[in-house]
C-alpha cells in the first residue's frame, strides 16, 4: 500500500479552511439548544471569562428565555405538515424512503440547515447490516470538506470529501479485498499508536489542535478519509484524436496518508455521492437563519435578567440602616447578609424611634424594562419573520377561518426562500438516488 501525503495535505487544508464556519455553527447550535451565556467577554480584572460567570460575579442570575428553539421547531413543523399534505415521502415498506426513514432524516437535516445554513447528505449503494441497496446519510459539517465554491448550485465544486469514523471490522470488510495478508496489514496500520504528528511529517502538516480533530476518530474508532476529485483524463476518439475528459475520481486514505482504495465514480450520474446546499451562499460565505436572531436573543436574555433583578430588589426594597444602630461586634456586611435572608433577624440598639432602620420600596411596575422587553420580543418576531399567526398564538376567537388562513399564508412568505432552497436540495438528492437505484 502506497502513500499520498500531498493528497492528504490537500484534504486537510480544505477542511481547515472551513474552521470559521464550524466555529460559528457551534455557537449557533449552543444558542438553539439553550446554552446562551457561554460567549467569551472581558471581565472586571482585564481578563476573559464566559458571560454567565461575569453575571454571577455581579450577583445576578443568568436566566434564558429561549425563543430560537421555538423558532426552529416551528419551521420544521411547517415542513412536516407540508410534506404530509403533498405526499412528499413514499409510505411503501420496501421503498428507499422507508428504508432510510427519509422523512425523519430530512427533518433533522432541515434543523441543521436552519441552524448552520448547511445541508449535506451522502448517497451511496452498498450492503449494510440492515440490507443492500441505496442508503442516504446526513453528514455533519464537522466531518465535511469542500473547495471554496461560489455557485449556489455547486457547479464549481471540484474537490469534496468527508471524515469517517469506522470500526476495524468495517475497515477490513471494505478494504481487505478478502485477502488475509491485506487484512493483517490493515490491522497493523490502524492498531498502531498514533505519533505526536499523527504519522505525518512535520514539514507536511505537523501537530496542532485542529490536526487532532482531523486525524483522530471518536470513541476508539478508526479515522478514514474519503475524498473525491474532478480530474482530467486523456481519452481518444475512433479517429485517434486525443482530448481530455473530466471525471470524478475517489480516493480513500488512512490518517498516515496510506491509500486504501482508488477508483473512478461507479455511479450512473458519474459524479461524487454528496448532495450539498449552503444557504445563503454569498461570495462563498454562509450566514444561517439562526444567525439573524442571535443578537435579539441576547438582548432579550439581558432584559429578562434585568427584570428579575428589579423584582428581587422590589420584593424587599433598599434598607436604610443608621450606623448608630449597629450592635457591638456586628459589621454592615453582616447586616446586609441578614437582610438578604427571607427570615433574617437584625438586632438594633433601639432608642430614638426616628433613628431606626427603614425599608425603601420602589414601584417596579413603572420601570421601562418591561416595555423594552416587550419591544425586543416584537423585534425578534420581525427579524425572524415568524409571527404569532404562524406559531398559532394570540389568535382571537373572533378571527374567522378564512382570515386566519390568510394570516398564516402571509406569515409563511418569510420562510418561502428558506424552504424552497431546501426543496431544491432534496430534488438534487433525489436525482442522485434515482441515478443509482
Amino acid at each position: 500500500m502506497n502513500k499520498d501525503l500531498n493528497l492528504l495535505k490537500s484534504a486537510y487544508d480544505t477542511w481547515l479552511a472551513a474552521d470559521t464556519l464550524r466555529c460559528r455553527r457551534l455557537r449557533y447550535k449552543r444558542f438553539t439548544y439553550g446554552d446562551q451565556w457561554s460567549d467569551i467577554v472581558a471581565d472586571n480584572a482585564g481578563g476573559c471569562c464566559e458571560e454567565r460567570h461575569l453575571l454571577i460575579d455581579s450577583g445576578r442570575r443568568p436566566l434564558t428565555n429561549n425563543l430560537i428553539r421555538q423558532l426552529v421547531k416551528t419551521i420544521v413543523g411547517r415542513y412536516r405538515n407540508s410534506a404530509v399534505e403533498n405526499n412528499t415521502y413514499s409510505g411503501d415498506p420496501g421503498s428507499i424512503d422507508a428504508r432510510n426513514h427519509l422523512a425523519e432524516l430530512d427533518c433533522r437535516l432541515l434543523e441543521e440547515f436552519v441552524i448552520s445554513g448547511c445541508a449535506i447528505q451522502r448517497v451511496c449503494s452498498e450492503r449494510r447490516p440492515a440490507g443492500a441497496g441505496v442508503w442516504v446519510d446526513n453528514i455533519s459539517p464537522d466531518n465535511f470538506f469542500v473547495n471554496d465554491f461560489r455557485d449556489p448550485r455547486g457547479f464549481d465544486i471540484d474537490f469534496i470529501g468527508m471524515l469517517h469514523d469506522m470500526t476495524l471490522g468495517e475497515i477490513l470488510n471494505r478494504f481487505g479485498n478478502g485477502s488475509k495478508r491485506r487484512c493483517d496489514a490493515l490491522k497493523a496500520l490502524f492498531m498502531a499508536p498514533l505519533h505526536a504528528d499523527f504519522g505525518i511529517p512535520d514539514d507536511a502538516i505537523g501537530s496542532t489542535p485542529a490536526a487532532v480533530d482531523f486525524f483522530t476518530a471518536r470513541n476508539g474508532r478508526c479515522r478514514v478519509i474519503e475524498l473525491w476529485r474532478l480530474r482530467g483524463i486523456e481519452t481518444s476518439d475512433p479517429y485517434s484524436h486525443r482530448w481530455v475528459d473530466m471525471r470524478w475520481h475517489c480516493t480513500w486514505l488512512a490518517p498516515d496518508g496510506t491509500v486504501l482504495a482508488t477508483y473512478n465514480s461507479p455511479y450512473k450520474h458519474a459524479s461524487h455521492p454528496f448532495a450539498v446546499k449552503f444557504y445563503p451562499l454569498t461570495d462563498g460565505e454562509v450566514h444561517s437563519f439562526v444567525e439573524d436572531v442571535i443578537d435579539q436573543q441576547k438582548t432579550i436574555n439581558r432584559l429578562v435578567v434585568l427584570v428579575d433583578t428589579i423584582l428581587a430588589a422590589s420584593a424587599k426594597g433598599a434598607l436604610l440602616f443608621p450606623l448608630s444602630q449597629l450592635p457591638e461586634g456586628v459589621s454592615i456586611s453582616d447586616i446586609a447578609r441578614q437582610w438578604a435572608k427571607p427570615e433574617g433577624l437584625i438586632p438594633i440598639r433601639g432608642g430614638n424611634q426616628n433613628d431606626i432602620p427603614r425599608q425603601v420600596i420602589t414601584n417596579s411596575a413603572e420601570s421601562g424594562a418591561y416595555r423594552l422587553l416587550e419591544l425586543q420580543m416584537k423585534l425578534f418576531e420581525d427579524v425572524s419573520g415568524i409571527s404569532d399567526a404562524l406559531m398559532g398564538r394570540n389568535i382571537s376567537a373572533a378571527t374567522g377561518a378564512s382570515l386566519y388562513d390568510a394570516q398564516v399564508r402571509n406569515a409563511a412568505i418569510a420562510l418561502t426562500d428558506l424552504l424552497d432552497t431546501f426543496a431544491s436540495f432534496t430534488t438534487d438528492r433525489n436525482a442522485k438516488v434515482a441515478a443509482i437505484a
